[in-house]
């Protein structure tokens, strides 16, 4: 499992390249309705990384993860979906809602078997 701060530089780093490739494409991404369900994607694609790195920010800091990161992580998510074309807005926030659904499973199951490692021992 990656540390903390491993996973706050991959996260910034993968953010820096997403959204340089989404800025480089605009124009591409904003050609037809395919392109701009992608456009969308990579943006919902933003909003997974910037929540990894506030996250991990938060938790190196020792203060505690909520709604207030999801919510910074989503708005800087639409703000770059929003450079690319107004559909990407609604595309980008269903994907987003999407990939919090499923983290949150994710998290869910990762919480549930490292409490069952520590009843064990």
């Amino acid at each position: 499992m990656a540390g903390v701060g491993t996973s706050m530089l991959g996260s910034v780093l993968l953010f820096a390249v997403v959204l340089s490739l989404q800025e480089v494409y605009r124009g591409k991404l904003a050609s037809s309705e395919i392109f701009t369900i992608l456009g969308g994607f990579t943006s919902s694609l933003l909003f997974l990384f910037s929540l990894t790195f506030i996250g991990n920010l938060q938790e190196s800091s020792g203060m505690k993860s909520g709604w207030g990161a999801v919510i910074v992580a989503e708005i800087l998510a639409l703000v770059a979906a929003s450079t690319v074309h107004r559909v990407c807005i609604t595309t980008c926030f269903l994907f987003s809602a999407g990939l919090l659904y499923e983290m949150s499973k994710i998290s869910g199951y990762m919480i549930a078997r490292v409490d069952s490692k520590s009843k064990r021992h």
